[in-house]
């Protein structure tokens, strides 16, 4: 999902967007959740970040924090120790300007697998972008035999 160029707004000043703009439909919550899937796979913490306001609140399991800079920042560790990443998101939930996913990744650290099950509950401000994203997260020990998330980045 791309940023929209500027467009002006009603007081002439210039605004970006990132369709889909809620009020979601189930058509555009399964757009924003595939876009945030793609982005999340790409390990780019600069891309990731994108898709949220400049002051955007996040809590991820015991972290808490806010701004594009500190998301960036979180983003960089999380890639640093969380090799070979691979990310599913799902649907589970959407209403105007709200969304929440449940999702599932696999990584592995310097010596053990992983698989990870979560929640994430996300807020958007009018102009597409997350205000706010909430995430309760469980890990467990994996074999890499037992990975089941397609390793294809292409």
């Amino acid at each position: 999902m791309r940023v929209q160029p500027c467009v002006p707004s009603v007081e002439g000043l210039v605004v970006q967007t990132r369709p889909p703009l809620p009020p979601f439909t189930l058509e555009t919550a399964r757009q924003k959740v595939q876009a945030a899937e793609d982005a999340w796979n790409t390990c780019d913490p600069e891309r990731v970040a994108s898709a949220y306001t400049e002051d955007s609140q996040w809590r991820n399991r015991d972290e808490f924090f806010q701004g594009r800079d500190a998301i960036v920042e979180f983003l960089r560790r999380k890639c640093a120790r969380e090799h070979d990443y691979r990310l599913c998101k799902e649907l589970w939930a959407f209403t105007d300007n709200r969304i929440s996913v449940r999702f599932e990744y696999e990584c592995h650290d310097d010596g053990q697998w992983w698989r990870s099950h979560g929640n994430e509950h996300w807020e958007f401000d009018k102009n597409g972008f997350m205000r706010r994203r909430d995430a309760s997260i469980n890990d467990y020990r994996i074999e890499e035999h037992q990975r089941r998330i397609a390793v294809d980045r292409g």
